[in-house]
Formats: structure tokens, sequence, C-alpha cells
């Protein structure tokens, strides 16, 4: 049976029984009918005097509200360490966080903590979002996809022309928002002072003179050399850009800076190109681009030489600016064990990324590769 059916005074007599007559607990619960367990919990709590007795109650009573207190406290200690970063936030952030940890932490003491009210709580889980806030949580996946298709280099423009290309209609500001709370954004670098002055060539005139805007295919190339560090030493990169499409048209990679490093990547460019007319191909004053062999290809391929004045990185400047896109985007965010994993990852960018895919801002937003898809198709059209 029950303790609870039994008074306070019952069970103080029913202990005497066994304390003050000495009967045997096994006899008196029997003839009272309760078991032996709750005879001796009764002679625990009753054996002693009333106001021993009383001290201890309220003992137990200090000791359950103090249990309590500090399990409150340790709550609210747990509650804080996980949604510190919230309280700063949006209530929608709130009522999210709320959701998140209901169930190890009652509604209540979770609204407390991040100072809202569990009816608005209530209401917001009945229906979370708006219908502004559901368009602009599917907007974030899209925003999300796009950013890391670009390998996280592209800002809020270029992502909004991403988008208007899957046909949807947001403004850049709406998409400048919802990164920034995202905490996505542009992958950005640095600019350094060079000189706008040098001597002109011996070997070649300065034939483009940083005339940059081609009308068609094929017309200028630009070619340079830079370098890519890697643990196990230098890799140098040489390319050859059409300056009509902004389009890598030939690269190549070697261990050493040696002449035919950029006759390899003009090599590409050739095959690639199969240009039908004279190409100019203009490079700076470099011992690669001013050597017999290089002189000897240009003029067995129709190429007619073009270079820049010494020290002047202008007249070469989208050579130039190439550079600074692919160290920046990819180069400077990585550490490669390995010239064989600097010579892919480079080969991912260029083929995979620049040429095909990425938008620049010279052609109107357009990949390079788009862009001069596009000339064709208009001169088939005329044609």
């Amino acid at each position: 049976m029950s303790s609870k059916r039994y008074t306070e005074e019952f069970k103080v007599e029913a202990v005497k029984q066994v304390t003050e007559r000495s009967h045997p607990v096994a006899e008196v619960a029997s003839r009272i009918g309760v078991s032996q367990h709750s005879l001796y919990a009764w002679l625990k709590q009753y054996s002693l005097p009333a106001e021993a007795r009383q001290e201890q109650q309220s003992q137990s009573v200090e000791i359950r509200r103090l249990k309590a207190e500090l399990k409150r406290v340790t709550e609210e200690r747990d509650i804080l360490k996980k949604g510190r970063s919230v309280l700063c936030q949006g209530v929608p952030v709130r009522y999210a966080f709320i959701k998140s940890e209901e169930e190890r932490h009652s509604v209540r003491r979770l609204c407390q903590m991040v100072k809202v009210h569990p009816s608005g709580y209530y209401a917001w889980r009945a229906e979370p979002l708006s219908e502004r806030g559901k368009a602009d949580q599917r907007l974030s996946g899209l925003i999300k996809q796009s950013w890391l298709e670009s390998g996280g280099v592209y800002g809020y423009r270029k992502i909004t022309e991403d988008l208007r290309d899957l046909g949807e209609r947001y403004g850049k500001h709406r998409v400048y928002r919802l990164m920034r709370a995202e905490g996505l954004r542009s992958q950005t670098g640095y600019r350094r002072r060079q000189s706008r002055y040098g001597k002109p060539a011996v070997v070649a005139p300065n034939r483009l003179e940083q005339q940059f805007d081609v009308q068609a295919p094929n017309q200028v190339w630009v070619t340079d050399i830079t370098y890519i560090r890697t643990h196990e030493g230098w890799l140098y990169l040489a390319v050859v850009l059409d300056l009509f499409s902004r389009q890598v048209v030939g690269w190549s990679m070697q261990s050493r800076m040696a002449t035919d490093l950029a006759l390899n990547a003009l090599l590409m460019a050739v095959w690639r190109r199969q240009p039908k007319s004279a190409v100019t191909i203009h490079s700076d004053q470099g011992r690669q681009f001013s050597s017999h062999e290089w002189l000897a290809f240009l003029k067995a391929h129709n190429l007619v030489a073009s270079m820049s004045r010494r020290g002047n990185c202008y007249d070469n400047a989208v050579a130039e600016s190439f550079f600074q896109l692919l160290k920046r985007e990819r180069i400077r965010r990585k550490i490669y064990a390995d010239r064989e994993e600097a010579r892919r990852d480079v080969f991912d960018y260029i083929e995979l990324f620049y040429n095909p895919k990425r938008r620049h801002g010279y052609t109107g937003g357009l990949a390079p590769v788009e862009f001069e898809k596009q000339y064709f198709n208009r001169l088939q059209s005329v044609y």
C-alpha cells in the first residue's frame, strides 16, 4: 500500500511500537498492513525528536530550494553559452534558436533568456516565415550556389547577373543584403604602386600603345610570365590572352623560366586559334621575348612583335590584370605541396572557371567563351 494513505499521527504511533515497545519491524508492519520498507522509512523520519525533525524538514526544504536554484542558474548558463550570439540578432533568429533548443530546455526559460515573449514564439512556430522571408530563403540558396561555383570570388554584382541568367529578377541591393547576412563577400586583393614610364624597347616597337579595345578575335594577343610558390619550389606560368574577349588562348607551366616556356604557351595559342591573318603579339622586354628563338617563331607563324616600355606594367595591363585575378582568387588562398598540385589548380582555374564561366566586366558580364560565341553568332546572322 502507498504511504500517502496514512496520516502523520498514524506514522508516529507505528514508529513508537518499534522504538518504545520494542516490537519487531516485521511484526508491526504485518499487523498494520504496510511494507517493511515503508516502516523503515517512517523510522528514519520520525524516530528523532520533534525539534530535530522540524529542523531536518527545514533543511530539506532549503536543500530542495537550493537545488532548484542551481538547476535554474545552470540552465541559464548553458543557454547563454549557446545563444549569446543570437541576442543581438533579429527576432526570427532568436525564434529559430528557441526551436532548436526546446527539447533540452523549457520554452519559457528560453524566451526569458533571449528576451522574447512565449506567445510571439508560438505564433512564429505556427507560421515561421512571411512570403518575403520565404523568397529570401530561396534566393539565399541560389546566391550560395552561385558563390560556391565561382570559387568564392564573386561579389553581389556578378551574382546578380548569374541570377538574371536563371530568370530571377532581383535587384543587386537585395542580393547584397542577403550576402552580407550570410557572411558572403567577393575575394579582394590589394594594389601596388607601379611606374607609368620606361625606356622604349630595342627589339620591337610598342605597337599596342595601351589600346586594349579590339573589335575582333585574333587581332591582338598579349603574353606574360608569372611565378607560383610551392613547397617544392617555384612554378612558372606563361599565358597568352586574346584582347578581344580576354580569353586565355595559350598557357604553359614549367619549373624553370626558360625561352621554351613562353614558346609553348604561344604554340598552344596558334594551334587553338589557327589565325588566318597577321596577329600582333604584345609582351614586356623580358629575355624570353627577345631571344632569337622567339623572334624566329613569330616570323614563321605570321605574328608581329610589340613590346612594352621597360618597367612600365601599364603597357601590358591586361596580362597583369589576369595574373592579379589568378593570384587573388585562387593562388593566395592555398598552399601547394608541390608543383603538380599547383599545376592542376591553375589548369582548373583557367580552363574550367575563367574561360568558360567567370564573368568579365570588359565583356559586359559575360564569360570570355560566351562572349566570343555571341560574336560569331552575330556574324552568321549578318551573312
